[in-house]
């Protein structure tokens, strides 16, 4: 009885508490376990430029399907399971809440499933298609074909975090995810690199630490919520697999996988129109995409923490207390990513330098942030609101925004294509493309109804 006091009182401060320190307070783990797993990534990089300029061109090639398995998992379909999750709750519906949970998981492991499949079969012939050739295909096939074969892993670990997220639990899967990053960086290192007596697997080793440290997070998060200990409870046996529940989920995540199917699609076009200033260039935008892997955890951390907030307030029909919420961190986002952006425009050498030493590979990376460094504010503000959006179940808008950043640049790219540009008018592309993404999200939220009479 105690404890059903406990979180029927939880859930009611969620409805009326401050917010700008209730984000703040759901932000922060998320924020740490975003940029221990930014970090873990920044690592793979540090090890993958021990084996030279091809590899991390490779690695430019296969970032983004990873980032894409991210996005997918953790952010369209994960906020679509927080968002059902949370507004269940609101409504003081929690059965209903356990019952999202198994059908979230039986979508983790669907879509898993499938990317795997879509990787392992067309991996390398999309890694072509965007320019890559010679050594530096063959290393990013080889890290692809070991790390797309945890997909499952990564899906059904990125789903449950989203379960305990649209809870208001940011506690358990923060900490998982920054255990999960950790490990990551030492089997990616020991695996990759051959430390002790192991032997050098080379791309491979670091692509399967990443896979054994994600299988390892992943069985973690089910015994936890199959054990109870949450607000929410698995019972995968005794839940009865109905079609309402999957449309729950699945009419805002669904919808939502467009975004990162954009954003990533944006990036590939981008990535083939570096292809053909060379390795160097090529090397050089990667480390600074790479940038965009430890912005995009922040604006997250910020934009997840808004979900459960603006869930249930929409559940208990409260459509006012949502959008403060969501503006508020936006705000929140924008200036987070604005302020790191001016960092690396002014001081590009401070990321850089942690990756490479090689003069030309520097002299790219140094364009690209001073040319889109100025615009990551407005990516923040974009990113943070798709999230709220989510949340209220009105994830449309965002995804059309996302419509308009592709648009800008697919066309913006063919004209700087057939006009041989240099570089910078490319790299400046990107931050054109980032300020119609941010600028267009908000006037989509501002005009779109969130159950307003």
């Amino acid at each position: 009885m105690n404890r059903a006091v406990a979180q029927q009182s939880s859930a009611e401060h969620l409805l009326t508490g401050p917010i700008l320190p209730l984000l703040l307070r759901f932000s922060l783990p998320n924020m740490v376990a975003m940029l221990a797993t930014a970090l873990a990534a920044m690592a793979e990089t540090v090890y993958v430029g021990n084996f030279g300029p091809p590899a991390l061109a490779g690695m430019a090639l296969v970032f983004p399907f990873v980032m894409l398995q991210t996005m997918l998992s953790g952010g369209a379909m994960g906020g679509g399971v927080s968002s059902a999750v949370s507004r269940a709750l609101g409504a003081n519906d929690p059965g209903r809440a356990n019952d999202l949970a198994v059908h979230a998981l039986w979508i983790g492991i669907a879509g898993g499933g499938i990317f795997m499949l879509m990787m392992e079969l067309l991996g390398p012939s999309l890694m072509a298609a965007l320019g890559g050739s010679g050594e530096a295909l063959l290393q990013a096939v080889a890290y692809g074909e070991v790390a797309f074969l945890g997909s499952i892993f990564v899906w059904v670990l990125n789903t449950l975090s989203s379960v305990l997220r649209g809870s208001g639990n940011m506690r358990v899967p923060s900490v998982t995810l920054v255990v999960v990053a950790l490990a990551q960086v030492f089997f990616a290192g020991a695996l990759g690199l051959g430390w002790g007596s192991l032997p050098q697997l080379g791309m491979r080793g670091v692509a399967a630490g990443g896979v054994l440290a994600n299988a390892v997070g992943a069985l973690f998060l089910w015994g936890y919520l199959a054990s109870g200990r949450g607000k929410i409870k698995l019972k995968i046996r005794a839940t009865q697999l109905v079609r309402q529940h999957f449309h729950a989920i699945l009419r805002v995540g669904a919808v939502a996988c467009f975004s990162p199917f954009q954003t990533v699609l944006t990036v590939l076009i981008l990535t083939h129109l570096v292809t053909k200033f060379g390795t160097q260039a090529l090397a050089g935008y990667g480390i600074g995409t790479r940038l965009e892997f430890l912005l995009v955890p922040i604006a997250f951390a910020v934009g997840v923490a808004s979900v459960p907030l603006v869930g249930m307030a929409i559940g208990a029909g409260d459509s006012a207390r949502a959008r403060k919420v969501a503006w508020t961190a936006a705000a929140l986002a924008s200036l987070l990513l604005g302020t790191l952006g001016m960092v690396v425009a002014v001081a590009p050498q401070l990321w850089t330098a942690l990756f490479t030493q090689e003069p030309l590979v520097m002299a790219s990376s140094a364009h690209y942030f001073l040319w889109a460094g100025p615009f990551y504010g407005f990516f923040g503000l974009g990113l943070s609101l798709y999230f709220s959006s989510l949340g209220a179940g009105r994830a449309l808008g965002p995804v059309l925004a996302g419509t308009f950043r592709l648009l800008v640049v697919a066309v913006g790219g063919a004209l700087l294509a057939y006009w041989n540009s240099p570089a910078w008018m490319i790299f400046a592309l990107v931050g054109v493309g980032m300020a119609v993404y941010g600028i267009s999200t908000a006037l989509f939220i501002q005009y779109t109804p969130w159950g307003e009479k």
